[in-house]
């Protein structure tokens, strides 16, 4: 979930802001270069920064009226890594704080941590770790996407729960509850997630293959995979 406008005590809230700061900027400058170098990549980056737009939009009632939604970062780390998605997903999150009333201001920098920052590196890393095992491409792409998802909502999680300890249980009993608060509606969530992100890079390769293989996604290889044709597999 987005944490909304106000919620969090003002020193989290600045805490959290330095603490995306760095990776925000640092994105820039990935960014930066990869449009100089590559102007024709412009238009992949609209398309995946508008995914993570739309899915992180989605409001999707959960227990004790808060809410979910996906956050469609995934797939952006896997095409141009995480940095840039810190960017996109910064973007992301500050225009649906000032048109859609959907996270604020105030919490942009803990929203832009566990979405933009801690998801795309997440997702990105168990995507690497899988291909490196030799496992099929997709099969990496939905492990990453998942993972991209339920990260940022495990550590959404333990923001709430470093600002607003429990009472009796301290911040271990709070990171329970609000961990399984959203676990019910997450989990499925990640998997439709998932499944999506799939389906995408699928249209992606059939539409795109030759600026997916300058982006490191597919390599050349002998082997074959989803049938008889020889594809390109990272």
């Amino acid at each position: 979930m987005h944490i909304a406008e106000g919620y969090l005590p003002p020193l989290h809230a600045v805490a959290w802001g330095a603490a995306s700061a760095p990776f925000v900027a640092h994105g820039v400058r990935v960014l930066t270069r990869e449009v100089r170098a590559h102007p024709e990549s412009t238009l992949l980056l609209g398309a995946s920064g508008a995914f993570t737009f739309v899915l992180s939009a989605l409001k999707i009632p959960s227990v004790t009226g808060s809410c979910s939604h996906p956050t469609g970062t995934g797939l952006g780390a896997i095409l141009f890594r995480p940095p840039v998605m810190a960017v996109l997903g910064t973007i992301t999150l500050l225009f649906q704080a000032l048109l859609l009333a959907h996270g604020g201001l105030t919490t942009l920098g803990a929203n832009v941590f566990s979405m933009a920052v801690v998801g795309p590196w997440a997702g990105y890393g168990l995507y690497r770790l899988l291909r490196r095992c030799g496992l099929q491409l997709m099969v990496c792409v939905f492990a990453g996407a998942f993972a991209a998802d339920l990260s940022t909502y495990c550590v959404t999680s333990v923001q709430l729960a470093l600002a607003f300890p429990d009472p009796g249980s301290g911040i271990p009993g709070a990171l329970a509850k609000f961990g399984g608060i959203f676990a019910v509606t997450q989990i499925p969530l990640a998997v439709s997630e998932g499944l999506l992100t799939v389906l995408v890079m699928r249209l992606l390769r059939q539409s795109s293959e030759g600026e997916l293989t300058r982006l490191g996604v597919f390599a050349r290889d002998k082997s074959r995979q989803d049938g008889n044709q020889p594809k390109a597999v990272a």
